[in-house]
């Protein structure tokens, strides 16, 4: 199983963890996967169609997976996927 890490602004959804297993050989269903264990977090990752929201970023160790193959990237057993929310504010 792949293990997904949870960022500090998704924890309250999944009572805390800061990492998941999860089952799935592409990156979605990794993440379909950890959304069906917490059904909360689903709807802060996922558009209503089912796409990966736009301002998520995931990585799967250190590398973009829109650099790779996007939700399509494949994973294993041994990979690492991070969830990153994108975070907006500061002084303009």
């Amino acid at each position: 199983m792949a293990k997904v890490i949870i960022p500090t602004p998704l924890r309250k959804f999944t009572n805390n963890t800061a990492s998941i297993d999860a089952n799935g050989g592409t990156i979605k269903e990794s993440i379909i996967s950890v959304a069906d264990q917490f059904p909360e977090l689903k709807k802060h990752i996922f558009e209503d169609g089912g796409e990966i929201r736009k301002f998520i970023r995931i990585y799967v160790g250190d590398e973009d997976i829109n650099v790779l193959d996007k939700e399509n990237t494949k994973v294993s057993s041994d990979s690492v996927i991070s969830i990153i929310p994108a975070i907006a504010g500061g002084i303009s």
